[in-house]
């Protein structure tokens, strides 16, 4: 959960702020912390605390655990569910996590630290505060996604814009030099066709062909396909190509740089926050 790749957003409910961690997995976390300050400003930890030692609350977080993580311990998990309901039982999130190997809850320091929850149990914890505060929440945090979503969808299309502008450049490149005014219409389509294909086999690995007879349920192409980062890496490999095509460099050579170039350049912005920015343009 301490992933480089994490984004943190804030969203808002009956003027409170509460933060929300997006793992690199995709999978969303929201601060118990913060939304237990809905309850009591000063001691939220208490609340939480209250809370993950009820019976109800155990056989949930139990339950979920079992639903998404194959490491749970469900020994200790047991011992916790016959102690839950006693006089003298006590539990914190980072008991919970520790001897139970969970992945529902986190525990953080630091200056936005605290305890969070996958976003299935952090509504759970919510109802448990308050009923009109979980739906607050969920309101703000629907609308978060949203934005979040038209963010991405329109970063893609103009990746793509780019990726079929720099088309033209290669396709351009290959006209001049690969082709000539007795090429038969045939051999111009398969010069296309066989030149596209050598970037798609240099970056995804396969044919356009080979992609639509392993994905015969979806729209589109190959490229149509393509996250963000293979899209970025195609224009390059599009505008280097053209570059190679007329530097007369034959075609096995230039695959086999376009390649390595794909797979370095690729394994670059996955670790760069540079394409995250992207993800970020407004509207």
């Amino acid at each position: 959960m301490t992933n480089a790749k994490n984004s943190q957003y804030i969203i808002h409910a009956k003027g409170k702020e509460i933060v929300v961690i997006s793992t690199h997995k995709d999978e969303d976390y929201i601060s118990l912390t913060d939304i237990a300050k809905y309850k009591n400003q000063d001691s939220p930890a208490d609340v939480v605390k209250n809370w993950i030692r009820s019976r109800d609350t155990i056989e949930f977080l139990g339950l979920w655990e079992q639903l998404s993580n194959p490491d749970f311990k469900l020994v200790d998990f047991d011992q916790f569910r016959q102690e839950a309901g006693k006089n003298t039982f006590v539990l914190s999130p980072q008991k919970w996590i520790e001897k139970t190997s969970a992945i529902g809850l986190i525990s953080k320091s630091g200056r936005y630290g605290g305890t969070y929850a996958h976003k299935d149990i952090a509504f759970e914890f919510a109802s448990w505060v308050s009923p009109e505060f979980k739906l607050y929440i969920i309101k703000d945090y629907q609308r978060m996604k949203l934005e979040e979503s038209d963010k991405v969808s329109m970063s893609w299309s103009v990746n793509r814009v780019i990726a079929k502008i720099n088309y033209k450049i290669h396709t351009d490149a290959i006209k001049g030099n690969l082709l000539n005014d007795t090429s038969t219409p045939r051999q111009k389509i398969y010069t296309y066709a066989d030149e596209a294909d050598m970037l798609n086999v240099a970056l995804f690995g396969i044919t356009a062909k080979q992609w639509k007879d392993e994905n015969p349920e979806k729209k589109g192409n190959i490229r149509d396909d393509a996250s963000l980062e293979q899209l970025l890496v195609l224009a390059n490999l599009e505008n280097t190509n053209a570059l190679f095509i007329d530097q007369g460099v034959p075609q096995d050579k230039r695959f086999e740089q376009l390649q390595r170039i794909a797979a370095l350049q690729l394994e670059s912005l996955l670790e760069s926050s540079s394409v995250e920015k992207l993800r970020n343009i407004k509207s």
